[in-house]
């Protein structure tokens, strides 16, 4: 009698659990589920109020391009390296002049239309504005990656992302040093780059500033890589820098303010020279979601010229 109990027992409970489990399922089938109070929306951040878009967007030129790498800009002429080649553009989009290179250049410097610097991988080279060569430095090491390369008239500044390291040439080629970035500080590290992100500029002062990205950082150093400055801005807001290696591309405008651009959340927007928040010219709806920063680089009248890549295309802003 006790054995029969206990079966019929066991056989209510099996029954109990299987409608419990039915009635489960019926409840969060796909088309039944309620919204998740819990789902993160990156809509909060893509959104930007429309009172601190202070630019808009003059003009788009198609790039024609299979990789399009790097963007230059001098006297209202566009300086764009793609596909093994330099072409040199007017802003209508007019091309003046192409020259081609062995190599695949990545970046590019453009301190007068008589002079450029173009950077390989593992290498540079200084040419006349149009784009012969004047003089080739020696190869790095396999492992080096120049993503970014500057000049302040004296010096050539190369970003080498892959040894994480500013190196320094003379006028002729030749290498007069290089640093990692410490600062002899615990709480500002040597340059941190987790990917192929690694930007550096001269500004109106002749001052070296390099994007530390792992840092979300910019930071600026004399010749001996000593610590000048830095200023930083972690934050998804829209007056910060987010994820992974941001600034991914910045500039100089004439007095000294930043043209940041950043990868993910895709956005180009404008610092006054210590540092703060001052506008945005290109909000995220304007590019590929999750896609790559622009690179940039600035014209007459702070017309500021991006490299989309997503789009391949030249996109020219002009203050409003």
């Amino acid at each position: 009698m006790q054995k029969k109990l206990i079966g019929i027992f066991v056989l209510v409970l099996f029954l109990v659990i299987v409608i419990l489990v039915v009635m489960d399922y019926s409840s969060t089938r796909p088309d039944r589920r309620g919204g998740n109070p819990y789902e993160f929306s990156a809509d909060i951040f893509t959104a930007v109020d429309p009172a601190l878009v202070t630019y808009r967007e003059i003009r788009q030129i198609i790039t024609n391009a299979e990789q399009p790498k790097a963007i230059g800009c001098q006297d209202d002429r566009i300086y764009l390296l793609a596909d093994r080649r330099l072409q040199v553009l007017d802003l209508t989009g007019r091309q003046i002049h192409e020259k081609s290179f062995p190599d695949e250049p990545r970046c590019i410097a453009v301190p007068s239309t008589d002079t450029l610097v173009i950077g390989f991988e593992n290498y540079i080279c200084l040419t006349d504005g149009s784009g012969n060569v004047l003089f080739t430095s020696p190869q790095e090491t396999d492992s080096s990656i120049f993503t970014s390369v500057a000049t302040n008239g004296n010096t050539i500044y190369v970003a080498d992302a892959g040894k994480q390291r500013v190196l320094m040439y003379s006028r002729d080629g030749l290498k007069k040093g290089e640093f990692e970035g410490e600062s002899g500080s615990a709480s500002l590290h040597g340059f941190i780059v987790p990917s192929p992100y690694f930007d550096l500029d001269v500004n109106h002062l002749n001052e070296l500033w390099v994007v530390n990205p792992g840092m979300l950082a910019l930071q600026s150093y004399d010749d001996r890589g000593s610590l000048m400055n830095h200023w930083e801005k972690a934050s998804v807001e829209i007056d910060g820098f987010s994820g992974c290696c941001n600034p991914a591309h910045f500039a100089f405008l004439d007095d000294g303010a930043f043209v940041t651009s950043e990868k993910g959340l895709v956005r180009i927007k404008v610092y006054d020279p210590s540092g703060e928040f001052v506008a945005v010219v290109a909000p995220p709806d304007k590019f590929t979601e999750e896609g790559e920063a622009p690179d940039l680089a600035v014209g007459e009248s702070g017309k500021i010229i991006a490299l989309d890549y997503d789009k391949r295309l030249i996109r020219i802003f002009e203050p409003r």
